[in-house]
């Protein structure tokens, strides 16, 4: 069992930048996928970002609206993953979800999932 906590939500204004943090516990976590979801007010949760496990090859993949701005990142040691969102735009408000699994990739489910962070951009 692996259990997520996301921190580093809160207010910014447009243009900005946030560092959201998931931290992991319970398993060594760089042999994990993680994945970064949002999900804004009336609409469905969707991806945003993803990091393969340390043992495998491959670049991190984005969702084309943060390509460019966003940034996932691991820290092995801490057992954390981070996102990094610059140049942050009034559609990027969204709580923020971390996921987690040993699955392929491209798997569409995940197993374990964090409780959310509140992001909110003002314009």
């Amino acid at each position: 069992q692996v259990q997520l906590l996301e921190s580093g939500g809160g207010l910014v204004q447009a243009g900005g930048s946030v560092r959201l943090s998931c931290a992991a516990s319970g398993r060594t976590f760089s042999n994990y996928r993680v994945a970064w979801f949002r999900q804004a007010p009336g609409k469905e949760r969707e991806f945003v970002a993803i990091i393969r496990p340390i043992w495998m090859r491959g670049d991190p993949i984005y969702a084309d609206s943060v390509k460019g701005r966003f940034t996932i990142s691991r820290d092995n040691a801490k057992n954390t993953v981070y996102l990094q969102m610059t140049n942050l735009k009034p559609e990027d408000t969204a709580v923020y979800y971390c996921a987690a699994d040993q699955k392929p990739v491209d798997g569409p489910t995940y197993d374990f999932w964090g409780q959310g962070t509140q992001v909110t951009v003002s314009s």
